[in-house]
């Protein structure tokens, strides 16, 4: 069972405060983002907090992204996306159906339009980003 299957297993059992609770304890459980990697250029357009993104590239072609925001349930939401994606290639990357994997967590009706309006634009830079190191 993947990581994200697991994850909505106990999601899916939870009210909606616990899984309020589940999502900042995501975005806890996030590999520390050096303050100086939070620049205007790893900023994710769009959201209502602020998120960032950084991505990495490692010898065996994958890429790791760093991520954090100002915002708890934010990073939870950033850390429950890197969750379809962290340490694929790129072009597994681009093949990954995010939105799709996403889908069962039903986070525009557990969350408010808020939090959830900028889940697409952190979506299309981890695309954006995968789209460039392909090849």
């Amino acid at each position: 069972m993947s990581a994200l299957a697991e994850i909505f297993e106990e999601y899916d059992f939870l009210d909606a405060d616990d899984r309020y609770r589940l999502l900042i304890d995501l975005g806890r459980d996030l590999e520390a983002m050096p303050e100086p990697l939070k620049t205007d250029a790893t900023l994710v357009r769009g959201c209502s907090a602020s998120v960032w993104v950084y991505p990495t590239a490692r010898d065996d072609s994958t890429l790791h992204f760093l991520a954090d925001s100002n915002a708890a349930i934010t990073k939870g939401i950033i850390a429950l996306v890197l969750k379809t994606v962290q340490d694929q290639t790129a072009a597994a990357i681009l093949a990954t159906d995010i939105e799709g994997a996403l889908a069962p967590f039903d986070l525009k009706a557990q969350l408010s339009s808020n939090r959830t309006q900028g889940i697409p634009n952190m979506i299309a830079l981890i695309r954006d980003t995968a789209a460039r190191y392909k090849d």
